[in-house]
This record gives C-alpha cells, structure tokens and sequence, in this order.
C-alpha cells in the first residue's frame, strides 16, 4: 500500500475548479487586476516546464500581487500545488497521443459556447464582441510567466534546441491571436452550438506538444549556469590596491 508521502494527490474535479474561482473573485474585489484561472493554469504550465523550479515567494507577487498572502489562502495554494503535481505528472507520462488519459489538457473556457447555450431572449447583440477565443488566455497565462523570467527562457547555445525552444513557444503565442476560422464545434457542451473552429483545435493540440517539449527541453539541459569570470582587477584610473595611493595603471598596473 501507497504511503501518504508517495501517493499522488487526487486530481482537480469541478468543485475544485469552483473553488479557486471563487477564490480569485474575493481576491478581484481588493484587486481589479486578479486574473482569472485560466490565465492561473497558463502560467503554472509554464512554471512547470521551467529549467528551474522558481520558489513561491517569487511567483506570488508576479501572479497576484503583493497584497497575495499564501498563509492566509491556504485551500487556493493546496489547490495549486495539486494542480501543479498534477500538471507535471502528465507532462513527464509517456503520451503518444492527445487521446490518452494521462494527457495534460489545459483548463480552458470556451465563452463563446457558453455565451451561445443561452437561451436567445438571455442574450443581447454583441455578447460574442471582444470574447477571448478557446485556450487564448491560457496561452497569454503561461507567456507571461516567460515574459517575467527572461533570463530562465534564454536559448540554449545548441542550435537544435534553440530551434526547438522557439517553435515550442511560437505554438504557444499563435494561441494569443483571435479564432478567425469557421465554428464546427462547441468545448462548452457536447452538442452545444459551435463556437470554435477545427484550426483552433489544430492550434491548441500544437500547444500541448510544445508544453510536453519544453518540459523535456529544459529538464535536460538544468538549470541555467552562470559562468565564472576572474576578477578583473582594480580599473586602470582607480588606486593602486597596494596602498601606494598611485593610480593603478601607475603602479602594480604599469607594464
């Protein structure tokens, strides 16, 4: 039998999903600014596919501002933890296709389904107007968390995985664009009203690849390393460190 230190936690179901909706609606109420959780789910992605895993006191303040206190949200940080297990769980599992159960999916929203399983006296003209296409936040979610660790996405000098790294995250950015294809299916409901296009799926099975790329990417190559410099030494106008008070291109420095 599974110690409770080595069993998985159990996935995130609908009330789950609920709850740090909820929770991120408390915190918008001090904080206009709060995202929702699909943008949340993008950026764990990719903090998730990281060279490094970066510390909490980091990311907080990135994701939700200084006024975001973990202690004091405990069930939203044990939420995102599971998430989390859960995400990097399914980006290490061997998948060979979308179809298979360990596949990551990102929680995404189509609101453009939903907007459209109203009945037609809920809904008013331009409801449709400025709606975020499928998986669109989620793609804005996780290039933030690039945008913010410049440094940790840097391309490696390999040529080859440089190349992989910038179209892993070019499948991530056509994600941002808008939806311009014909609606043939809804995400919302099975038999829903369609809302989002075969393109968009195309898109968005390219984005999930890039994630599982990425995350191998990364993983084998480690974390980024700085390289040692010598010291330079003292600059030629500044003094001698010999105590002479000469100036260093005057004394130890000269020749």
């Amino acid at each position: 039998m599974d110690t409770p230190a080595t069993t998985p936690p159990a996935p995130l179901g609908p009330d789950d999903f609920d709850a740090l909706d909820a929770e991120l609606d408390f915190l918008r109420e001090s904080d206009p600014e709060t995202p929702q959780w699909e943008f949340c789910e993008g950026f764990l992605a990719a903090l998730a596919c990281m060279r490094r895993e970066v510390p909490a006191e980091e990311y907080w303040p990135v994701l939700l501002g200084e006024q975001f206190r973990p202690m004091a949200h405990m069930e939203f940080v044990w939420r995102w933890r599971r998430r989390w297990s859960e995400i990097a769980q399914a980006l290490d599992a061997p998948v060979e296709t979308l179809e298979d159960e360990r596949t990551y999916h990102p929680e995404a929203l189509d609101t453009r389904g939903a907007i459209l399983m109203l009945p037609d006296d809920e809904r008013v003209d331009g409801d449709l107007l400025g709606l975020p296409a499928y998986a669109q936040v989620w793609a804005l979610g996780f290039l933030f968390a690039v945008a913010n660790w410049p440094d940790d996405w840097e391309p490696p000098r390999d040529r080859d995985a440089a190349a992989m790294l910038a179209d892993a995250l070019a499948d991530i950015e056509a994600l941002t664009l808008a939806d311009t294809g014909l609606p043939a299916v809804s995400m919302f409901a099975e038999y829903g009203p369609p809302s989002v296009s075969h393109e968009r799926l195309d898109a968005v099975a390219a984005a999930i690849w890039a994630t599982y790329e990425l995350r191998q990417l990364w993983r084998s190559l480690g974390p980024r390393t700085v390289p040692l410099r010598k010291d330079a030494g003292p600059g030629r106008n500044e003094p001698c460190p010999c105590g002479s008070g000469k100036k260093y291109k005057k004394c130890h420095g000269a020749g």
